[in-house]
């Protein structure tokens, strides 16, 4: 199955009434950095709090009447999005996590009404609980990433984007399985071929980006960070994800935990926003230097604000944070 612009076109008029249209607005800090125009696409604003609504929405949306309820694996994002698009269509819902993913995440899944299993270290451990529930219960697994109704929905972002600034000539897209990634690169080069739309993810446990350096779908060690929501592999047998972000992506920018430490740090104090590690990777290639001179103006997806607050006090506060053994030592915003 091949994916097109109609696909996510399609999703939008789908996903209507359960994810909302975003608000994208400039940051002036970000732009004096950038020597461009940055404009930030608030996903925090979606109803649970990050962009996979989108995706979850649309596969969801075209479940057939009688379907005995659903599953799927999740860092967190992507299971509290399932399980309120369930909800809404009166459907059980078990979300499988590892134990990896922050306690506010899972408690918050639970308090949309759905059932949680703990499964493993890894996303692809909690996968294979999903792929078992499936099997064994009759669950429809909706994957987080790679799947298309998913990849087609989480592109309706871009649509809105193009839609709002037709001239914005650079995405930052933080990339993790590339369900997001795919998707964004999909619709805006369909829109605007002259468009460049560059990945970004963190240095340890980057499993997009040592596939695309391979060749192919490789497995990496999921590691703690203070991007959680961009851990986890992208499948050995990824069939939509790999390709399109092999394909469609420019560039992919890797930054360290350091990195979004101090951009977790400027989005608050410069432009008031809470929000994940994840979600601020882009302006870490920009404070980084990483990201060379971008051509403008410049945007990125605010992906989700579902942070963990005593994680993200610490780092306000510029305390160390331990991520598993390796240690951000922090340091107060500006010193």
């Amino acid at each position: 199955m091949t994916l097109a612009l109609a696909d996510v076109m399609a999703a939008a008029n789908r996903i209507a009434g359960m994810a909302v249209r975003t608000p994208m607005i400039p940051s002036p800090f970000m732009s004096r950095l950038a020597g461009a125009e940055f404009l930030m696409k608030l996903e925090t604003c979606q109803p649970t709090g990050a962009f996979k609504l989108r995706g979850a929405a649309n596969a969801i949306a075209q479940l057939p009447d009688g379907a005995a309820g659903v599953t799927c694996c999740s860092t967190g994002n992507h299971g509290r999005a399932v399980a309120y698009a369930a909800r809404l269509r009166g459907l059980r819902a078990v979300i499988c996590m590892s134990s990896l993913v922050p306690t506010n995440k899972v408690e918050g899944i639970r308090a949309l009404g759905a059932e949680t299993h703990i499964a493993g270290r890894s996303q692809d451990e909690a996968g294979i609980e999903s792929r078992r529930l499936a099997q064994e219960e009759g669950l429809v697994e909706i994957p987080p990433f790679d799947h298309a109704a998913v990849i087609a929905g989480q592109g309706t972002a871009a649509l809105e984007m193009l839609a709002e600034r037709p001239d914005i000539a650079t995405l930052l897209v933080p990339l993790s399985g590339g369900g997001l990634a795919a998707g964004v690169a999909l619709a805006a080069r369909a829109i605007k071929p002259s468009i460049r739309v560059i990945g970004v993810t963190m240095e340890r446990g980057a499993a997009m980006h040592a596939s695309i350096a391979a060749g192919k779908p490789v497995e990496v060690e999921e590691v703690a960070s203070l991007a959680d929501s961009l851990g986890g592999g992208i499948g050995l047998s990824n069939r939509f994800t790999f390709a399109l972000c092999r394909d469609l992506l420019d560039d992919v920018i890797l930054v360290s935990e350091d990195h979004i430490y101090r951009a977790m740090q400027a989005l608050f104090f410069e432009d008031r926003l809470v929000a994940e590690g994840a979600s601020v990777v882009g302006h870490a290639a920009v404070m980084s230097g990483r990201a060379g001179k971008l051509a403008g103006p410049v945007a990125t997806l605010i992906t989700g604000r579902n942070v963990d607050m005593g994680q993200f006090m610490a780092v306000m506060a510029g305390e160390p944070v331990d991520l598993g053994g390796t240690r951000t030592e922090g340091g107060a915003y500006g010193a």
